[in-house]
């Protein structure tokens, strides 16, 4: 190509007419596009161009096909589910989607915490604590309580409230810690301990877990209401106002 550019060059310059071979140069172009070609031929890029997935040309036949089958029911599963969603599908109120949504109300939701290293009977002492408290009672006595395990009980307490409530449908207001109990871990660690005269003992480093269960109950201003009406009742005048009461210490004679 550079030697029939400068051929063009010269005769334009001399102005005389030049005559070319257009069948030579045009095959010697040919030859060379066919060889730098075959250099960046792939396979891999072949069997990809082959079979990569393409999108499928509808058929007039077959959609006519499909078409008379769905008029007299004779489609498969498949292919009238895909009728059904290609039709106009009914309007949805914000009633049946509410619907949808609403979830079952559980009775009681369970959580524990994971194994961690303490002794069992330490943390059975802060079970003992928040068994049978409101949920909302037990992670404040855990907030201020100057035991190191109580930080990790108290985010568990607020872990199984947001779960009681999220998942399961029950009121924060009205859960209460209905059951605590602790178990020991799958595993105990147990080391050497020196000790004198050239002996030694085994040191065992325990771990435990704690499970609680939340249920439904009484909130604390309900208890606090039925404890001072049962208060009430026990308190009785002196005679001063008519009270339809049975007497008490009833003596058997009258006493001056």
């Amino acid at each position: 190509m550079q030697s029939v550019a400068r051929q063009v060059q010269y005769a334009s310059r001399l102005g005389t007419p030049v005559q070319f071979r257009i069948a030579a140069t045009s095959s010697r172009i040919q030859w060379q596009c066919q060889r730098r070609a075959a250099s960046y031929y792939n396979p891999l890029q072949w069997i990809q161009e082959k079979f990569a997935p393409k999108a499928r040309k509808a058929d007039p036949v077959e959609e006519k096909k499909r078409g008379e089958q769905e008029k007299q029911g004779q489609q498969s599963v498949f292919e009238a589910a895909v009728s059904q969603e290609k039709g106009v599908r009914p309007k949805t109120t914000s009633a049946d989607v509410l619907t949808a949504v609403k979830k079952k109300k559980a009775t009681e939701h369970k959580y524990s915490t994971a194994n961690f290293k303490i002794s069992h009977r330490k943390l059975n002492m802060i079970g003992r604590q928040i068994s049978g408290k409101p949920i909302d009672h037990a992670i404040v006595q855990m907030q201020f309580s100057e035991k190191r395990a109580t930080s990790r009980i108290k985010s568990m307490l607020a872990t199984a409230k947001l779960h009681a409530t999220a998942y399961k449908n029950m009121d924060s207001s009205k859960l209460i810690v209905s059951e605590a109990w602790v178990t020991k871990g799958p595993k105990q660690l147990k080391r050497l301990e020196p000790r004198g005269r050239g002996k030694f003992g085994i040191r065992v480093h325990p771990d435990s877990r704690m499970h609680v269960i939340l249920r439904e109950g009484k909130t604390f201003e309900q208890l606090k209401k039925e404890q001072r009406e049962r208060r009430l009742r026990r308190i009785v005048s002196a005679g001063l106002v008519r009270e339809d009461v049975p007497l008490r210490n009833p003596a058997r004679t009258w006493q001056w």
